[in-house]
């Protein structure tokens, strides 16, 4: 009987030691309507793929639609901050939504990982960037893609377009920067607005400018209608994009007219292209076998890969941080952050990411490949073999 006793009294303190585990609670915000839409309906699919539990505990995840505008993120996030207690905030999708959410991240200390590219979201490390960071690789990589490209095509003149809001902006303020040490010229810089339905007189201006390449700097469908215009004037130079058209609702909205664009692009798009000798591949292929497992061949995006990167990374820091805090508490919140800032070396679906105090982005130039549309399809092209003529 005392030794029924004591295993009855073991399991009793199992017990209660289980139960006092806190649950973890994360939040997402995605653009799940509006013209993000594209890139948040894959991340939501993705989220749908993350394990139910984390270090021990139960994950609770909550999804809110921001319907791609700035306003509905902010609302969204303080939502979920005030209403679900969460300790982590993931999204939003894009980069004006992402930097309305940052200013609740920053005034409730809660750790955010963003899915938006603008490098305006982490830099400078300070203030409320100090606890957001995001997935997409810095623009500065992106651009030397490019720009290395545009020597191989012996191109110097570059016409630059851009959506009115910040991702634009920035890839603008570093092209401007970056532009002269590779031996290219920017002439013109048009802009429009993401529902604008005509782009002809900014083409125009564009085209009288003759630049020998045009960078088209949007995010999601909204990308395709310049790109359509510019081509149907009959630009033959070549005409890059950036990663976050890449998605299936670009191809199919571009048709023909998108065919030989380029972009620097995630590897993760081409993963099965890749040589085996590029340890992004196996992470990558992981992933890909989940996602199209479950929503079919040909369905991959990276922006659902951006989520399950983000999944990866509280892989990582959340175990660190449930030995220092109980989770739902501000110091366990402040763990979190501490723990995925000090992440090195991690090998994720997009590249090879190490954060640190002022970087909290931390990909380098392994997250980015040049991608060329042929035949509808995403296909990866070497260094040993870029020629980029359309």
């Amino acid at each position: 009987m005392k030794a029924v006793h004591k295993a009855l009294a073991g399991f009793a303190v199992v017990l209660v030691s289980q139960s006092a585990l806190a649950d973890i609670n994360i939040g997402v915000v995605l653009s799940l309507t509006g013209p993000a839409a594209s890139l948040g309906i894959p991340a939501r699919n993705t989220v749908a793929l993350w394990p139910k539990e984390l270090a021990g505990h139960k994950l609770n995840v909550t999804i809110i639609d921001d319907a791609s505008d700035s306003t509905a993120a902010t609302v969204a996030a303080r939502r979920l901050v005030q209403e679900n207690k969460i300790d982590i905030l993931v999204g939003p999708s894009v980069t004006p939504t992402s930097l309305a959410a940052l200013q609740v991240a920053g005034e409730t200390q809660t750790p955010m990982i963003s899915l938006g590219g603008g490098g305006s979201l982490v830099s400078p490390q300070e203030g409320p960037r100090r606890w957001v960071f995001k997935m997409p690789p810095a623009e500065e990589i992106a651009l030397a893609v490019v720009f290395e490209q545009m020597k191989r095509n012996k191109e110097k003149t570059l016409g630059f377009v851009g959506i009115n809001n910040a991702y634009a902006q920035t890839f603008l303020d570093v092209a401007q920067k970056l532009a002269p040490a590779h031996g290219i010229k920017i002439v013109d810089v048009q802009r429009y607005g993401a529902t604008d339905t005509s782009f002809v007189s900014q083409t125009l201006k564009l085209l009288s400018a003759k630049p020998d390449a045009v960078l088209i700097a949007a995010a999601g469908t909204p990308a395709a209608m310049p790109h359509i215009e510019i081509k149907q004037r009959g630009f033959n130079g070549t005409i890059f994009q950036t990663q976050a058209v890449a998605n299936n609702d670009f191809l199919r909205l571009g048709g023909k007219s998108v065919e030989g664009a380029m972009l620097p692009v995630s590897p993760l798009l081409v993963a099965e292209q890749l040589p085996d000798s590029n340890p992004i591949k196996p992470v990558a292929l992981d992933y890909l076998k989940k996602y199209e497992g479950q929503n079919g061949p040909g369905s991959r995006s990276l922006f659902g890969a951006l989520a399950w990167d983000a999944w990866l990374i509280m892989a990582k820091a959340v175990p660190t941080a449930v030995k220092q805090a109980k989770p739902g508490s501000p110091e366990f919140r402040l763990a979190v952050r501490d723990a995925i800032e000090k992440s090195r070396d991690m090998v994720l679906t997009h590249g090879v990411y190490s954060m640190s105090a002022t970087d909290h982005n931390g990909a380098d130039k392994r997250s980015q490949v040049m991608v060329r549309i042929d035949g509808g399809k995403w296909r990866y092209v070497p260094e040993t073999d870029q020629k980029g003529k359309q």
